[in-house]
């Protein structure tokens, strides 16, 4: 029995290394993997017969699909994947993993990897700390995490359980 192709899936373009940023990203999540990687055979703007690849990559059970096709647009930040984490050694191993091979940290839990795609990198309970009912701990919550590169889960109860 097949899984059924999913109707939405997220495409990402990458100047030249796209088989190997999700090869990279499958060793990272478990239940990840490269699908396939399909030489595109006609001639296109980025480049002759087969030198423009697809590559279809499952992560975390979820379909992705790449594109190495010469430079385009960069990775910024108006676009993130955003990885819930259940404990802080779970947000730990990803927030390394992702930063291995030059990736650099940023602020409020966001990190670039070394192919210059963004990630947030967050406690699983975050969105209902930033929704709970209290303003003042909602603000309690978002005030520690600002002031965070990794986030850190202790803090982050700390300030939820404040007030």
């Amino acid at each position: 029995m097949s899984k059924p192709r999913a109707k939405i899936y997220t495409h990402l373009w990458y100047a030249k290394e796209a088989e190997e940023a999700a090869a990279f990203y499958a060793s990272i999540f478990p239940d990840s993997r490269v699908d396939r990687v399909t030489p595109l055979m006609s001639e296109s703007p980025s480049g002759p017969p087969g030198s423009v690849k697809i590559v279809d990559f499952t992560l975390l059970g979820h379909r992705f699909q790449a594109i190495t096709a010469g430079p385009h647009h960069e990775f910024n930040d108006a676009i993130s994947l955003v990885v819930e984490c259940d404990d802080q050694a779970e947000l730990d191993r990803y927030w390394d993993a992702l930063l291995a091979g030059g990736g650099k940290p940023a602020a409020c839990g966001w990190l670039v990897d070394r192919y210059g795609l963004r990630w947030q990198i967050v406690p699983a309970k975050m969105d209902e700390w930033m929704r709970d009912t209290n303003p003042a701990r909602a603000k309690r919550i978002s005030d520690a995490f600002m002031k965070m590169v990794k986030l850190d889960f202790a803090k982050l109860e700390a300030a939820a359980r404040e007030g």
